[in-house]
């Protein structure tokens, strides 16, 4: 009988391996937005879809400020505070207008849309040349890409670790636990909300920025799905830190386990379409696989909760 390789060449297991060092620098990326839809999808219980909007604008600012001169790094702390930008009007939209917090989200990234064209010149994409430009991360230099996504990472989860340790960002997280009990401390909720949708908003941006530089260019759509996938991430990170500790974790590792959960997401990415599934249906799949890890937390839940009534039944009958 011939090889597997041999009857279906594509599903080489060295063309797997070679690209999974793209797929992790990819992962990582996406990691660090994660942590952005982390702030409002888990400690603010807001449902925010500006996230597509503002990975653009993330990646459209730093490529046009880049081809413009600017240093990458001064450009992806511009489009960091373009993303704050969006995640307050979001925010003022909700708590000043009154408007539901997911139409707040939805409005601000259908306007983003607009905004985003206008700031590539009113094209719906812009190259950009590492052999032109110097460029912080580059899919021609994975391993210095993966570095500096390690880097990065830690340092903004070291960052955000701090920070929600702090007085303020205590009052932000007492805001998602308990609104009420918050309110009843004497902490703005709706300040709170505000400073939170611009904070997650900032790490969007900031990841849209890396993206653009590490494909080579910004596109007008290059952030549709990118709330899905980071809420992928953050179930990932949440299901591991579940099985590897149900009882409790570090603030700080579980923030780690979010920008894992964008690694191991992009590298299934990668197992996808080298086994040449298509490409057409990925956003199925991404959906599917979010649909499972969301699923898990509540079957095991059902399964304890069974096998505890079936253990209290038993002691019944004897």
């Amino acid at each position: 009988m011939a090889p597997l390789v041999t009857v279906y060449p594509a599903l080489d297991p060295a063309k797997l391996l070679a690209s999974m060092p793209a797929g992790i620098a990819q992962g990582l990326i996406w990691g660090i937005m994660a942590l952005g839809v982390y702030i409002t999808f888990r400690m603010l219980d807001f449902a925010d879809m500006t996230v597509d909007g503002a990975f653009t604008t993330g990646g459209a600012v730093t490529v046009m400020l880049i081809l413009a001169g600017w240093n990458p790094w001064a450009a992806m702390l511009v489009a960091f505070a373009a993303g704050i930008a969006a995640g307050l009007v979001t925010g003022l939209l909700h708590t000043a207008l009154g408007i539901p917090g997911i139409l707040s989200g939805i409005l601000t990234q259908f306007a983003l849309y607009s905004i985003n064209l206008a700031i590539m010149g009113m094209s719906a994409n812009k190259a950009l040349s590492v052999d032109q430009y110097d460029l912080a991360v580059t899919s021609r230099e994975v391993p210095s890409a993966i570095l500096i996504g390690v880097i990065l990472s830690v340092i903004l989860v070291a960052v955000l670790y701090w920070y929600f340790g702090t007085e303020h960002g205590s009052a932000m997280r007492a805001t998602g636990c308990n609104p009420e009990m918050a309110k009843a401390q004497g902490i703005s909720i709706n300040a709170m909300k505000v400073i939170g949708l611009a904070l997650s908003n900032g790490l969007v941006a900031f990841s849209g920025g890396l993206m653009a530089q590490f494909q080579g260019f910004s596109d007008i759509n290059m952030g549709r799905g990118a709330i899905v996938i980071g809420l992928a991430a953050v179930i990932i990170g949440e299901v591991i830190a579940a099985a590897v500790n149900p009882k409790k974790f570090n603030f700080g590792f579980r923030l780690l386990l979010i920008v894992l959960g964008g690694v191991i997401y992009y590298l299934v990415v990668v197992l996808v379409l080298w086994m040449k599934l298509p490409s057409n249906f990925l956003r199925l799949f991404t959906a599917v696989i979010v649909a499972i890890f969301l699923a898990v937390p509540n079957l095991q839940a059902r399964s304890r909760s069974s096998f505890a009534k079936a253990g209290k039944q038993a002691k019944e009958v004897r």
